[in-house]
């Protein structure tokens, strides 16, 4: 059974699973049903850094414009324009067991497209939520409900995988941005030119 968790939690992930070795990050939400508004468009993305948060190149910035860290353990697939009700919207697959040694964060952050012009912020988002899988038996380990945690932010950094006494744990943060995901980028060290 799944580990619900609220903002502020973490879950043990490789402690509890010692055969663990890909995940599947799952961002999913409920299409707008106002047919006078234009669809929300989430964009998921990965911030792979070492102990200090940083970002040493903009090749650990996994985004649409950059689907796969090198070497293929961090990649980004499944982009949606409308969210589903069924199914995650956006993904990205983990292959613990290809990451570098000197890898010890994995931040996941959600944010709108072209949230300013069209006016959206995640006040507007239904039923948000994040789900964790062992991707081999498709079993779902841990799951964040983001909803009714935000307002006028545009981007949310939605939780962090990281390293502790040599496992993987999951921490969810639920932390908004409403400068949108530039903010996130400059807080690991991304320039605000790379995203876009």
């Amino acid at each position: 059974m799944a580990v619900s968790l609220v903002k502020g939690q973490n879950t043990p992930l490789t402690g509890d699973n010692p055969g663990l070795e890909r995940i599947l990050v799952g961002l999913g939400w409920d299409m707008n049903p106002d047919p006078n508004m234009p669809d929300l468009d989430l964009d998921i993305c990965a911030f792979v850094t070492g102990a200090d948060g940083i970002c040493k190149s903009a090749e650990e910035f996994v985004f649409y414009g950059n689907p796969s860290f090198p070497g293929g353990a961090v990649r980004i697939f499944n982009d949606s324009l409308q969210g589903s009700e069924v199914g995650y919207d956006e993904q990205i697959e983990i292959q613990l067991n290809s990451l570098p040694a000197e890898i010890e964060k994995i931040e996941i952050a959600a944010s709108i497209y072209d949230a300013e012009n069209r006016r959206q912020n995640f006040s507007q988002v239904r039923n948000a939520y994040l789900s964790i899988l062992d991707e081999n038996t498709n079993t779902e380990l841990a799951r964040f409900d983001m909803s009714n945690e935000f307002s006028i932010e545009t981007a949310v950094i939605a939780g962090e995988f990281y390293r502790h006494l040599g496992q993987w744990r999951f921490n969810a943060i639920g932390m908004g941005y409403a400068g949108g995901i530039i903010g996130i980028c400059n807080r690991h060290g991304i320039e605000a030119g790379y995203y876009g």
